[in-house]
């Protein structure tokens, strides 16, 4: 199979698709490989790297896209990446479909044949291509909220975790899966007082086990966020509803209750955020304030440490591209059920469930096209 590999480029976006090792896996698996100029310099790997590999290193975007049978990107396509889709072609990425119907609609016209990293699941139920970049955003959370706090950078002028004599900062996690578990490993390292909602009790329960009396586990509900709210300096919004869009956990009536100078980091934002005041913003301009509250809301957070985000990324990615490149699509899917769940289009008919009830779209179960 011909595999490309384009430079990113949405806005600050420095992470690659491929590393050169993965490239090398690929061209040793007997496929060829072929990748932007400079594709890989923000992640530092150089085109000799890739050459080195076994890759063809090719000068455009363009030149990658036409010549592909499977493209392998980061993040989901801009618009004039999408005009360069056909049908018979895979995509291969992040797209985050649910809170971006035009991405959606324009996917679907271009009849190619899109499989989204985040719908993946294995045996477990569990999401094996989106964790890795969770936990890179679940700890950069708390690094960027404690930035942020920081007078000079608009917080409320606050330690993360105090000082002796005074009490450290107050954080509040959204949700305990791997965003939320990472985000917990971070404050209670730095000494913050923590407390994670979430409402699954064998999770609680879980986070109890592993925190002990570190945290303090809360069943989420609206009296429960509406309580915790005035004392809380940091909420880290970690919800995440597989392939929808994120429950709205603090609305904006709610902001009144929180201090000015408080900071909100919306992990969430790629799936429309779990604060209804969340919207997303990128690495060049990434905060605003609602009344008084910081958000911060960049979509392509793990990014900004582009070198272990994409060595981490591709150790997840490249199994499953791999069975794509040996079998096609349609062998590889059909014999794996998780697999099969990152099927998010193919020649303009939608066959991601969550993302057809969000957008109100004819849903055609993946089974069917197989």
């Amino acid at each position: 199979m011909r595999i490309g590999c384009p430079r990113e480029i949405k806005n600050n976006e420095n992470r690659v698709g491929l590393t050169p090792a993965g490239a090398k896996a690929y061209v040793g698996a007997g496929h060829q490989v072929f990748v932007e100029t400079k594709a890989g310099e923000g992640s530092g790997f150089t085109d000799a790297e890739y050459v080195a590999a076994g890759a063809t290193i090719l000068a455009t975007a363009k030149e990658i896209f036409d010549g592909a049978e499977m493209v392998i990107k980061v993040k989901e396509p801009q618009p004039g990446e999408i005009a360069m889709l056909r049908k018979g072609q895979i995509l291969f990425t992040y797209l985050h479909l649910a809170p971006d119907p035009a991405q959606t609609q324009a996917l679907l016209a271009s009849g190619a044949t899109t499989i989204a990293y985040e719908t993946i699941t294995d045996a477990q139920g569990r999401l094996p291509l989106l964790t890795p970049m969770s936990e890179v955003a679940g700890r950069m959370a708390v690094q960027i909220g404690a930035q942020y706090l920081q007078k000079t950078n608009g917080g409320r002028g606050m330690l993360l975790g105090g000082v002796p004599g005074v009490p450290p900062a107050h954080v509040l996690v959204l949700g305990g899966g791997v965003v939320g578990v990472n985000a917990i490993k971070m404050a209670v390292g730095l000494g913050a007082r923590v407390t994670v909602l979430d409402r699954s009790l064998p999770t609680l329960r879980y986070l109890d086990d592993i925190f002990g009396n570190r945290i303090e586990t809360v069943w989420s509900s609206d009296a429960h966020v509406e309580e915790l709210l005035p004392s809380t300096d940091l909420v880290i919004g970690a919800v995440l509803v597989h392939g929808a869009a994120a429950p709205k956990l603090i609305r904006k009536d709610m902001l009144k209750l929180m201090k000015q100078g408080s900071v909100i980091v919306d992990v969430a934002v790629d799936q429309g955020g779990c604060v209804e005041t969340t919207h997303a913003t990128t690495h060049a301009d990434p905060v605003y304030f609602v009344d008084g509250v910081l958000h911060y809301g960049v979509a392509n957070m793990p990014g900004a440490v582009p070198r272990t985000s994409t060595m981490a990324l591709t150790n997840a990615t490249l199994p499953y591209g791999l069975k794509l490149a040996n079998l096609g699509w349609k062998k590889a899917l059909a014999s794996d059920p998780g697999f099969l769940l990152g099927l998010n289009t193919h020649e303009g008919q939608m066959t991601c469930e969550p993302v057809a009830r969000d957008q109100k779209l004819t849903y055609v179960d993946p089974k069917s096209l197989l």
